[in-house]
């Protein structure tokens, strides 16, 4: 949960998934519709997807004990060398490097090493590094201090931005602090024109229900329920009662009071402008295609929903009658 997302948002998510899902078997044996709930608002799901496949992979192919070895630990899905190596560090005090974001900046930084962030000779570099400065004793006891430190220092005082160098424990070794390059390093990437994506996202509501379809596995919000998109140039009217067999009353605009408007969803590599248009349709069709299905707008509590449909479809069950 941490990958890619600050403690403050993961600490609630964190708790509630401990709370269903106690053991790996409890993980494994269930379904993914049951897990992705858990997940819903957190982001980058396919997390929650490899965590799933992780917990079945290990009652599989592990009888149900998780493994020590790091490069057994990196072979589940979802697991890359230094989320691996953390968890045979801190788990099984097996001596071996981390080098995630935080890691790489200290390391830059203290060692004034320049070169672009993700080339493989700057990767190599910095993974052998991190190797040489490993504890050589007392391991059980050492290990998972010195890598907790090395992420904590990252994360709290050798920060991206107004790093606090006059509290960090390594200043006076620091060569970037030394030589007034700790803006430099590391090397910022070259900045890249992200990608502006738009798409019309169809509310399709008949009393106090919503059409909602399930995502495929992979892909955006993949395994998570959202509303069916509007294909361009068509027609929302005529598009609705072709798909879905349902006759539009009223297929409501952003500007028409209901509160829909467009607003801006920014994903990872490109930045999304979502319009929502609400279609009040006449009944609601009981044959449905496979993956498409009608939610009880109070229910979504229990949904799996990606961050900007809740925010849709909690401002309609808002404006719903009583």
């Amino acid at each position: 949960m941490l990958q890619q997302t600050q403690v403050v948002t993961v600490i609630p998510y964190y708790q509630r998934f401990l709370a269903r899902f106690p053991t790996l078997e409890s993980l494994a044996t269930a379904s993914v519709e049951d897990v992705m709930p858990l997940w819903s608002g957190l982001g980058y799901y396919a997390r929650a997807r490899n965590l799933h496949r992780a917990a079945r992979a290990v009652m599989a192919q592990h009888n149900g004990v998780f493994p020590q070895a790091p490069e057994a630990i990196a072979q589940l899905p979802g697991i890359g060398r230094s989320t691996a190596n953390a968890i045979a560090v801190v788990c099984f005090g097996v001596r071996v490097p981390i080098l995630d974001g935080n890691v790489k900046r200290v390391l830059c930084r203290v060692l004034g090493i320049a070169g672009i962030p993700g080339t493989a000779a700057l990767e190599s570099r910095l993974w052998q590094h991190a190797e040489d400065l490993l504890p050589k004793y007392d391991l059980s006891r050492n290990m998972a201090t010195y890598i907790q430190a090395q992420m904590d220092l990252g994360a709290t005082l050798c920060t991206r931005s107004r790093p606090q160098c006059i509290a960090c424990p390594l200043a006076d070794i620091c060569i970037a602090h030394a030589t007034g390059r700790t803006a430099e390093l590391p090397q910022k990437k070259l900045r890249r024109v992200t990608p502006e994506r738009h798409a019309t996202l169809l509310v399709i509501v008949h009393e106090n229900r919503v059409l909602l379809e399930t995502r495929p596995p992979v892909g955006i919000w993949g395994g998570l329920l959202s509303l069916p998109e509007l294909p361009a140039e068509e027609n929302a009217a005529a598009y609705v009662e072709k798909k879905f067999g349902a006759r539009v009353l009223v297929a409501s605009p952003p500007s028409s009071g209901d509160g829909f408007k467009t607003f801006l969803h920014i994903f990872t590599h490109f930045r999304l402008h979502i319009t929502p248009l609400l279609c009040r349709v006449s009944l609601r069709p009981s044959a449905m295609e496979v993956g498409f299905f009608w939610l009880d707008l109070t229910a979504l509590g229990t949904a799996a929903l990606p961050t900007p449909v809740r925010r849709i479809l909690e401002e309609l069950r808002l404006s719903q009658p009583a």
